[in-house]
C-alpha cells in the first residue's frame, strides 16, 4: 500500500475552510489534513521551517492552494514551489473563488496542476473538494523516485 501523504490545505477564509474540511473528512480520505491560513505559513511547511521545522520530512500528495491569501498570495507560493528543482513535482491545486482570466493563464504559466473556480452552490462546492480530494489522495500516481517519502 502506498504510503499515505498529507494533504496542504492553504485557505485563509474561515466559511470555505470549515466546508472544504468538511467535503475532505466525507470522502473518508485516511491521509491528515494539515491547514495553513496563508501563503507564509504554506511555505513554512513545504520548506519545514518555523513552527513546521519538526515535521516528517516527506512533500504532502496535494497542496489545495487559495489565490488571495495574506503575507504571501497563491501565485507567489505557487511560483516559489514550481521554481524550486525539489519542490515542482509536488501537484499543485488552485482552488479560488476568482473567475478571472488573468489568474487563470498566470497560475498555468507557473505550472499549476489544475484550476478549479470555488463553486458557489453549497452542493456543487462540497462534490468538488470531494472529487479533488479523491483524485490526489488516492487515483493520482506521482513521479518515480520523487522526494515523496524523503
Amino acid at each position: 500500500m502506498a504510503d499515505l501523504r498529507p494533504i496542504l490545505l492553504v485557505e485563509d477564509n474561515p466559511r470555505d475552510l470549515e466546508l472544504t474540511l468538511a467535503a475532505l473528512a466525507k470522502c473518508q480520505l485516511a491521509n491528515e489534513i494539515v491547514v495553513a491560513r496563508d501563503g507564509a505559513e504554506a511555505l513554512d511547511y513545504l520548506y519545514r521551517r518555523g513552527q513546521h521545522a519538526a515535521r516528517p520530512p516527506g512533500d504532502p500528495a496535494v497542496v489545495l492552494l487559495d489565490l488571495k491569501l495574506p503575507k504571501v498570495d497563491g501565485l507567489q507560493v505557487l511560483e516559489k514551489v514550481k521554481t524550486d528543482s525539489e519542490q515542482r513535482q509536488i501537484p499543485v491545486v488552485m482552488l479560488t473563488s476568482s473567475r478571472e482570466e488573468r489568474d487563470l493563464l498566470r497560475s498555468y504559466e507557473l505550472g499549476v496542476n489544475a484550476f478549479v473556480v470555488k463553486p458557489v452552490d453549497f452542493n456543487a462546492f462540497f462534490e468538488a473538494i470531494q472529487d479533488l480530494g479523491m483524485f490526489w489522495a488516492i487515483l493520482n500516481e506521482p513521479p518515480p523516485g520523487g522526494r515523496a517519502n524523503a
